[in-house]
């Protein structure tokens, strides 16, 4: 099947159970850039027969991603799209192993997902805290709370303040359980205290770390082509430095894909945590440094 969407140049992502389809198209010329999906999706189809297998449009959907001003031109007249025979409407948003994600990708309706399923664990815990010690209501924080929040949150770099904030107030409700203090108590020396990363810079930490893994292993090769080290026509003292190159952009909205991202943040670390010489001792460092920085503490 991967060969029938080659065929058509069409970016593919096949998981168990899943195929997610991509391309990019013009504005101005939408009709021809869906016809590429449709004609592709048909033969999809047809390989299906061929093999014995069937293929049900119906439960596919379609998302339509970009800028305010792409998605006024190119929506005002695109109310669906043809998959395999079958006219499926453009949505508004769309869930992806967890992660919603919407035209603009704001993140704004993921992290209100998040946050009302997580309140929910926070409550539950609150009913039962003054029955736990410390260590264990902090791992029970951890682990249905904190962890959920961790999950795939690198594609929240850059995201808007508004969408952060909601996360923010889960953990920060959740450093008040565990410690058992009024709920208007501030935020920030508990989770100091708890030597918590708050939202947006754990976001940073999980994308330094995923950078860390591209450049030691090369994988994933989707990911690893994003990003390469930034050169030099003279031989500058920086040069020794493993800085990445950043792409120049024009837009926010750029700015937030991973070829822009993972640079901004790297290149924004202590040398002595981008040398690291594995991964154990790169992920140690990286937690001190970002911690030291977040709650203005000295080496």
């Amino acid at each position: 099947m991967a060969d029938v969407i080659t065929q058509h140049g069409v970016k593919y992502h096949q998981y168990a159970g899943d195929t997610q389809l991509q391309l990019s198209m013009h504005t101005d010329n939408t009709g021809d850039g869906l016809a590429l999906p449709a004609a592709c999706t048909a033969d999809v189809k047809l390989w299906y027969l061929q093999n014995g297998l069937q293929l049900n449009p119906e439960k596919s959907e379609v998302l339509v991603i970009g800028t305010s001003s792409q998605l006024q031109v190119a929506t005002s007249n695109l109310s669906s799209v043809s998959v395999a025979g079958v006219d499926l409407p453009v949505a508004e948003k769309m869930k992806i192993f967890g992660v919603v994600l919407d035209r603009r990708l704001s993140f704004d309706s993921h992290a209100t997902t998040v946050a009302r399923a997580r309140n929910h664990h926070l409550r539950a815990i609150r009913h039962i805290r003054h029955l736990l010690s410390i260590e264990l209501a902090q791992t029970l924080a951890c682990s249905p709370i904190l962890s959920r929040l961790d999950y795939c949150n690198a594609v929240l770099h850059g995201d808007p303040a508004g969408s952060i904030q909601k996360l923010q107030r889960v953990q920060n409700t959740a450093a008040r359980v565990v410690l058992r203090v009024p709920k208007r108590t501030s935020a920030q020396p508990l989770l100091k205290q708890l030597h918590w990363l708050p939202v947006r810079q754990r976001i940073d930490y999980k994308l330094a770390v995923l950078t860390y893994k591209i450049r030691s292993t090369s994988t994933q090769s989707y990911l690893s082509r994003h990003i390469r080290l930034r050169g030099s026509a003279r031989h500058l003292r920086s040069s020794a430095v493993p800085l990445l190159h950043k792409p120049t952009t024009k837009t926010r909205f750029a700015d937030r894909a991973f070829r822009c991202s993972a640079p901004t943040v790297w290149n924004s670390l202590a040398i002595d945590v981008t040398s690291s010489c594995s991964l154990t001792v790169f992920k140690s460092r990286l937690k001190t440094h970002i911690f030291h920085q977040t709650f203005n503490l000295s080496d």
